[in-house]
């Protein structure tokens, strides 16, 4: 009778077991083998299910290159090489051949002019036999002035000016500050206009020293230059 009891419990025991295996199985919470991944399970694939992050994109500059933006105005050497100056350049005005416009191959006037209030107007005429460059701006003196005038920045123009033989270029000289709030005003009797090279500052030759009215130029502080224009009207305004 023990013995028949002992074989019940078994097969009892065996029934509940197998059912317990079979709702785990159609659960999927049954176990699973911890040891080494195999190369097909989830834990040793990549993840396909979701896209690789993208690349931030390279940053260009505002004509489409790699970083450099663009910005201030052409080299006016190399500008005046590849023919992109005032009036157009020939293949002989490369840095070694070009010729500086200075004292000694042009004329300079200095006038004052009613339009605009305390502007002066500076014309510089080639009397040379070969086109000259006209670097920068001019750089100014009156009488024995110890500081110099500084240059109109957006009076730059996108190329060199260039004067052929009997042509001119101009610039603006803003005297006097129109509303009164210039400081060491003085009147200026001798003026020389000095002529920059090839680069920013540097010794473009001898100045010129065009005469003034006889009473006089009014300036103050707020004295200041254009560069060279080709066009008179763009010197004034």
């Amino acid at each position: 009778m023990r013995t028949f009891r002992h074989a019940r419990l078994l097969a009892a025991t065996g029934v509940a077991l197998s059912a317990l295996a079979l709702t785990a199985c159609q659960s999927g919470s049954g176990t699973r083998d911890e040891g080494a991944a195999q190369s097909g399970s989830p834990s040793a694939t990549k993840d396909v299910s979701k896209p690789a992050p993208e690349k931030s994109p390279q940053r260009t500059g505002v004509n489409g290159g790699s970083g450099q933006a663009s910005g201030g105005s052409a080299d006016p050497v190399r500008s005046a090489q590849n023919g992109s100056g005032g009036q157009g350049a020939k293949d002989d005005d490369g840095p070694q051949n070009l010729t500086i416009c200075n004292g000694s191959n042009t004329r300079t006037t200095a006038q004052p002019v009613p339009r605009p209030l305390n502007h002066m107007l500076l014309t510089v005429t080639n009397t040379g036999s070969k086109r000259c460059a006209l670097m920068y701006y001019p750089v100014l003196r009156f009488d024995e002035m110890q500081w110099v005038p500084q240059a109109i920045e957006d009076t730059q123009p996108q190329a060199v000016t260039m004067l052929e033989p009997g042509e001119s270029g101009y610039a603006g000289v803003l005297l006097s500050a129109a509303d009164g709030s210039g400081t060491g005003a003085d009147t200026g009797h001798k003026l020389v206009v000095g002529f920059q090279g090839r680069t920013p500052n540097s010794d473009g030759g001898p100045a010129a020293a065009p005469g003034l009215p006889a009473k006089g130029v009014h300036y103050d502080s707020a004295l200041s230059v254009t560069y060279w224009q080709t066009d008179m009207e763009d010197a004034l305004n």
